[in-house]
């Protein structure tokens, strides 16, 4: 990541863009659905670079489009929603989900135009309490839903939750492939005799430089980050990255851990996380220690400003480089929390943000330990510039194959390959079935 084209090709998203326009390939998970209401207020959305906006019909159909009505480029925001269509407030102009424009009352009826006309309209899709958009040219027949495990499950089976923050995309999606960070950042103030075994930190408390094995996958990259934690055993940490801004992270036993985060460019220098995970039951990091106490610095939920308007007003954490990430430097000096951030992903969001909008490749000296980020930079960009050069977009029309991605952590003795290792643990993990039916669909094209 030396050549400035190349960060500018991985890091630029906007129309035309090389990473933008291999993005809109793919469907882009953009809002809860119960953030639109029928015949409620048209929401402003950002993705990509672009800025849209988003309602929900009479009949409960969704709509996203440029937020521009393409008669005079007043915004549609100040659109009324109302009886299957938001209407500009300008002229009077009614378009429907599909971008149809349905009225043109301020033009007589002997000179009404209004079949040549439609506004900038994408295809919508929800699934499980989220709405989908794809952006790409293929309005007309867009290419199939992914098939990642955790979007997957329905509603009372899984937690969504949204995060918004003010760094560029990969950036902020490189935290959760980075295997070295989180003895760190994280629990760099753990004691390792203060963790009781079996507890979630386990080996991470014991062994904060693991060794690991990075390598490409159908879906994007993949590493097994692994701990000599036994006499002949080690202790595996699984992540992925998958195509085209999707992580899966080790925080889960590998049987149940079913969840994913997608990092969904808002623009060049702003990302949404989206969350999903299986509801389990399974302790977290916040778990009593030997002590009794929980881990410092595991706060169950950072504080978010009120919902806004704004371009970039939705799911804003309280948080921000003004207020220095509300860094506690006393907590920090008595070693209570290392970082002085109480909450994990507030920890993440101060270090990615702090980098800058988009981080200067060029003063960077990767390490062995970034070997994981320097495999899907590359991985990525490829894929983003051989789609630009008539190649298909990696699993876009072929989303079964991410069935096959699963992260977590297992043991498993020195003498298992790694990947004999993974698939061992897939062919036993829960909904195992499913995702073996998915690698042989897959295997059979």
């Amino acid at each position: 990541m030396k050549a400035r084209q190349d960060s500018e090709d991985l890091t630029r998203v906007g129309p035309g863009t090389v990473m933008g326009n291999f993005m809109r390939q793919y469907w882009i998970p953009a809002a809860k659905s119960s953030e639109l209401v029928a015949d409620g207020d048209p929401m402003r959305l950002m993705l990509l670079g672009e800025k849209l906006i988003a309602f929900r019909d009479t009949k409960g159909r969704v709509g996203v489009m440029d937020h521009r009505c393409p008669h005079r480029c007043a915004s549609l925001f100040l659109g009324r929603n109302e009886q299957d269509g938001i209407r500009c407030i300008y002229h009077g102009w009614k378009f429907d989900v599909e971008g149809n424009c349905v009225d043109m009352p301020s033009v007589p009826a002997a000179q009404d135009f209004k079949e040549d006309v439609k506004a900038r309209a994408f295809k919508v899709a929800e699934r499980n309490g989220v709405i989908w958009v794809y952006m790409g040219e293929r309005q007309a027949n867009p290419p199939p839903l992914p098939m990642i495990e955790a979007t997957l499950l329905e509603e009372d089976e899984v937690d969504i939750s949204f995060m918004q923050r003010s760094c560029n995309w990969m950036q902020a999606l490189e935290g959760d492939i980075d295997t070295s960070h989180f003895g760190f950042l994280h629990v760099g103030h753990l004691d390792p005799d203060n963790v009781p075994e079996g507890h979630p930190l386990e080996h991470t408390a014991s062994e904060r430089a693991p060794e690991y094995h990075v390598q490409d996958a159908p879906w994007g990259t993949t590493y097994g980050a692994f701990r000599l934690v036994k006499p002949e055993t080690y202790y595996w940490r699984f992540a992925n990255y998958m195509f085209p801004f999707w992580t899966q992270t080790p925080q889960g036993p590998f049987p149940s851990n079913i969840q994913a985060r997608a990092w969904v460019p808002l623009d060049d220098q702003n990302v949404m996380m989206i969350f999903w995970r299986r509801r389990t039951g399974i302790p977290g990091t916040g778990v009593p220690l030997k002590d009794g106490k929980p881990l410092g610095g595991t706060r169950p939920q950072p504080e978010f400003l009120p919902i806004s308007t704004d371009w970039l007003g939705r799911y804003r954490v309280k948080a921000v480089e003004g207020n220095d990430w509300l860094i506690d430097r006393e907590a920090q000096r008595s070693n209570a929390i290392y970082s002085g951030i109480d909450h994990i992903g507030l920890q993440d969001q101060a270090v990615t943000e702090s980098m800058g909008g988009i981080t200067d490749h060029a003063f960077e000296h990767l390490g062995p330990g970034d070997l994981m980020i320097a495999r899907t930079r590359r991985r990525a960009l490829q894929a983003a510039r051989a789609f630009r050069d008539g190649k298909p977009a990696p699993g876009a029309d072929a989303p079964v194959v991410l069935m096959a991605a699963r992260s977590g952590f297992f043991e498993m003795p020195q003498t298992i390959d790694w990947q004999h290792a993974y698939h061992e643990q897939m062919s036993a993990a829960e909904r195992a079935a499913l995702a073996q039916a998915a690698l042989e669909t897959a295997a059979a094209k």
